[in-house]
């Protein structure tokens, strides 16, 4: 039986350049228990001798893995996508997050974990594809971390957090007096000083209510309903395209504005409806620039009307 972290979550490898990395990654990917293995644009042979080598007895891994020539190809099914970057003094408007914190959220639902080349990483077209981003921390003294060893690294944190989880759901199972609270919740309960714990004659119902709301709180989860990539992806290029009809966009600064779109939408989680929704607006607006094309401004009226906001 697949466990949660193989069924849903695939690495990504963009243009991997080295072969001995590609084989690392095979081998601790399968060491914890993870088998799709997806190359985007690969810059060496995954299935050479030299990939073969470092893999060790995890060459099915490399035979198994899909390559493609894009990265929204390597999305397309996930839902959720995290991207890794390294200190390379760029400034990122979306917030770095730790391993352990960020990675427990793909085994929820068909994600992806996307790593960049060796060299250079990822660039931030390519971050942008993913909602959150993590950074390994690393002693400054060299902060450059290896593929394989990054690779590594997160694997270990997905197959620990999953382990954690198993083990919740058995003590749960014993012990279903408890099960009605979330782990994170009750483990805080436990933690909690004496006089954070109710006495005897409070009304446990309410307090414990109160413990899981919080926990939600600081927790927050997406909507398994959420779209997948491909989706949205379908949307922002509709929306690129209507933009520079309308002069909202313009073709030299169209990639850094609708960066922030991604953006926004990355934080907003759409559900599949909602996208559609979207796209019907866009569709509708294509569709009322076509049947009910803009009369030429008369020249009695120049100035007479406010001067378009987007202009500035």
């Amino acid at each position: 039986m697949l466990s949660t972290a193989d069924a849903n979550i695939r690495i990504v490898l963009v243009e991997p350049a080295g072969p001995l990395n590609v084989g690392s990654v095979a081998r601790v990917m399968k060491n914890m228990g993870l088998h799709q293995l997806v190359l985007v644009n690969p810059h060496c042979d995954h299935l050479g001798e030299e990939a073969r080598l470092m893999a060790v007895r995890a060459a099915d891994i490399l035979e198994t893995a899909k390559v493609v020539e894009s990265l929204p190809a390597a999305l397309v099914g996930c839902v959720r996508a995290i991207a890794t970057t390294g200190d390379d003094g760029r400034s990122l408007p979306t917030q770095l997050e730790e391993p352990a914190d960020a990675l427990p959220w793909l085994l929820e639902a068909p994600s992806a974990l996307i790593f960049g080349p060796e060299d250079c990483g990822l660039t931030n077209a390519q971050l942008n594809r993913a909602q959150r981003l993590i950074r390994i921390p690393s002693s400054d003294a060299y902060t450059s971390l290896n593929l394989a060893q990054a690779v590594a690294i997160c694997c270990y944190e997905l197959s620990r957090e999953e382990g954690r989880r198993k083990r919740e759901e058995g003590r749960e199972k014993l012990e279903p007096e408890e099960a009605s609270f979330p782990g994170s919740a009750w483990e805080r309960i436990s933690r909690g000083s004496a006089s954070s714990i109710p006495h005897a004659t409070d009304n446990l119902s309410t307090y414990y209510q109160e413990q899981l709301a919080t926990s939600q709180t600081e927790n927050p989860s997406p909507p398994l309903t959420s779209a997948p990539l491909e989706n949205l992806e379908g949307y922002y290029q509709q929306l690129e395209t209507l933009l520079l009809k309308i002069g909202y966009l313009q073709p030299h600064t169209a990639a850094s504005r609708m960066e922030k779109f991604r953006r926004l939408y990355n934080r907003a989680y759409p559900t599949i409806e909602e996208v559609a929704m979207l796209r019907g607006v866009l569709r509708q607006t294509e569709w009322a620039m076509k049947t009910y094309p803009r009369e030429t401004v008369s020249d009695t009226l120049d100035g007479a009307l406010p001067k378009n906001p987007t202009d500035s």
